[in-house]
């Protein structure tokens, strides 16, 4: 349920429906809005008389809202979210396309700042690498940890990016947290709630991927719980789903980004670089992206993807970046 305050309404009118909506053994979630403030009911059993509010002073109208995710919808939040950086230097879900890129995973220093200065460069405006890294062998290179992190807080400090990247599990997030700018929610741990739940306390923005087999309500009733804790900074991600297809490595689900535009007020990011699994299919599916009305893109890029220790076939070289920003600077699309 949304209850509407006039334009006219007071301080005192607003705490009274909060007192009123608390004294009911429910959580109110005032939404500040341009023209007037809304609050939000959580955690109501089901179906609400309006009438428990519409005596109230200061009450407009009182909204049923029908969707099981509450917070994430644009019933609840009829604006647009946009999350700043950098006290605005950086805006995701404004009007520019926000690029986020860099390597699979922090490798060594070297490394690291030489791709960052080579996206940067082309106009990435975050650093994204992964210090942890969740893989689907016990084999396979995991990350350097709290050592990566400490190269990408020295990749900001040297290049002026934003930091992006992911918390594998409850613990890692505290880590992750001091030293990030946005903490990542990759697509394995998209249901893992108890991460959820300590993201959505964190004090830092949340990029949540869309797992790998998750319906949309599914996606968005994960971000709730980010947000049911307190953090309305959640960036939603699309990055393929599992198909039956072998010509790529997920199926990029493009018709998921109008849906979500219309339901959700949470911006919207594509990762193509996992959606494909193959390079040479990277760019025409971010150039697609683009088009489609997106608000910032996470693409994978190594300047020696041959000797990469982790998803060097999807990753682009630095000048097939370079080139890819000014396809879709050439869409007359702002980067």
């Amino acid at each position: 349920m949304l209850i509407v305050m006039r334009q006219s309404a007071s301080g005192d009118d607003v705490k009274k429906v909060i007192d009123r909506i608390e004294s009911l053994g429910w959580e109110a979630k005032p939404i500040p809005g341009e023209e007037r403030t809304a609050i939000g009911v959580l955690r109501n059993p089901g179906a609400t008389d309006p009438a428990l509010f519409l005596d109230i002073p200061g009450v407009r109208e009182v909204i049923p809202v029908s969707k099981p995710y509450k917070l994430v919808s644009r019933e609840m939040h009829p604006e647009d979210t946009v999350i700043e950086l950098g006290n605005g230097k950086v805006a995701i879900g404004g009007e520019k396309l926000v690029v986020m890129a860099g390597p699979c995973a922090v490798e060594s220093e070297k490394q690291a700042l030489a791709i960052a200065e080579e996206v940067k460069k082309a106009g990435a405006s975050l650093f994204r690498a992964g210090a942890f890294k969740p893989r689907s062998s016990p084999y396979s290179f995991q990350g350097l940890g709290k050592k990566g992190l400490e190269i990408l807080a020295k990749v900001r400090e040297e290049t002026g990016l934003f930091i992006v990247t992911e918390a594998t599990d409850h613990e890692v997030c505290d880590l992750v947290e001091e030293y990030a700018d946005i903490i990542q929610i990759g697509t394995r741990n998209m249901q893992n709630y108890r991460l959820l739940r300590r993201a959505g306390q964190a004090k830092k923005p949340v990029l949540l991927k869309r797992g790998m087999s998750a319906t949309l309500d599914e996606f968005f009733m994960a971000a709730e719980y980010i947000m049911s804790e307190g953090n309305s900074q959640v960036i939603l991600c699309e990055r393929g789903i599992r198909t039956f297809v072998r010509h790529s490595r997920n199926t990029l689900d493009l018709n998921a980004v109008p849906y979500i535009r219309r339901e959700s007020h949470l911006p919207i990011v594509i990762d193509p670089s996992h959606a494909a699994g193959r390079r040479d299919q990277v760019v025409p599916l971010a150039r697609a992206s683009a088009a489609v009305g997106i608000h910032g893109l996470l693409v994978e890029v190594h300047n020696n993807p041959d000797k990469a220790l982790s998803d060097g076939p999807q990753s682009l070289y630095p000048e097939q970046f370079a080139q890819m920003m000014q396809e879709i600077r050439g869409m007359n699309i702002a980067v």
